[in-house]
């Protein structure tokens, strides 16, 4: 695939109008709802023109998400845990490596004994 997961898109699905804050949503995770309520407090509460004129710039620079970005809402969840967190997923993928190195070193060690029955088994699998 290639489009990036970890790239912002416009959400134009979710959109009410450009579709930057189910974009900002979708990005972060968080529910679009929250988005455009901090949208419209942070222009009222004082960042009026700056506001607007960053929502215009995001809608202009940002590509529209593609449709089949995600396979199902898990995979949109890992990668929404991926952008926030990148230090935290890679420590999960690190864990889970040496979990599966742990058993293949268990695996070996049995294979690799002087196991007889095992070795019976083997044989007369041949």
């Amino acid at each position: 695939m290639s489009d990036s997961r970890t790239k912002f898109y416009l959400d134009k699905q979710d959109a009410k109008w450009k579709g930057v804050c189910a974009g900002i949503a979708d990005y972060t995770g968080i529910e679009v709802i929250w988005v455009r309520i901090a949208m419209i407090l942070l222009t009222l509460a004082g960042g009026f023109p700056w506001t607007l004129i960053a929502y215009a710039l995001i809608a202009w620079m940002a590509e529209p998400k593609p449709l089949g970005l995600y396979q199902d809402s898990a995979d949109q969840k890992f990668w929404q845990g991926v952008r926030t967190n990148p230090t935290r997923s890679t420590a999960e993928v690190r864990s889970k490596f040496r979990e599966l190195d742990r058993r293949l070193a268990d695996i070996e060690l049995h294979y690799t004994s002087r196991n007889s029955a095992l070795a019976n088994e083997i044989e007369s699998l041949r």
